[in-house]
């Protein structure tokens, strides 16, 4: 089976457009988590490209883990520390001290979440575009 890079780019590109989506229409908590998947499937498929398989979640350390000619600013690992924080509270309950997640996140949480996740996305298209295929 060949390099699966690019799927996993156009899919976050896609996670991206439903986390706008999911913003404009409200569901912030949705954006959110939308938001993080989108960082998290960008940086899955530049280890692709470059040759290495990711396993895991947290888009802080998929993104800590990328070889040194690829390592992202410290400042986007920051950001993506920030997406991480979605990744399950945006979906359940139990991970807040009272009420439902819909009830902890609002628009100022979603727009950061978009910008950064986008930020990460544009980090792996141009990583992407000045590589090779691993």
């Amino acid at each position: 089976m060949g390099n699966r890079s690019r799927d996993w780019l156009r899919q976050a590109e896609r996670d991206l457009e439903q986390a706008e989506d999911s913003r404009r229409s409200g569901r912030h908590e949705w954006a959110c988590f939308a938001a993080q998947q989108a960082a998290e499937k960008a940086v899955k498929a530049l280890h692709l490209w470059l040759g290495q398989e990711a396993w895991g979640h947290v888009v802080a350390r998929l993104l800590e883990e990328l070889p040194p000619g690829n390592s992202p600013p410290r400042k986007l690992v920051e950001k993506a520390r920030v997406l991480d924080n979605f990744y399950i509270p945006s979906r359940y309950p139990n991970s807040h001290p009272e009420g439902a997640p819909f009830e902890h996140y609002g628009p100022l949480q979603s727009e950061e979440a978009i910008r950064y996740a986008r930020e990460i996305i544009e980090f792996v298209r141009a990583e992407m575009a000045g590589q090779r295929e691993g």
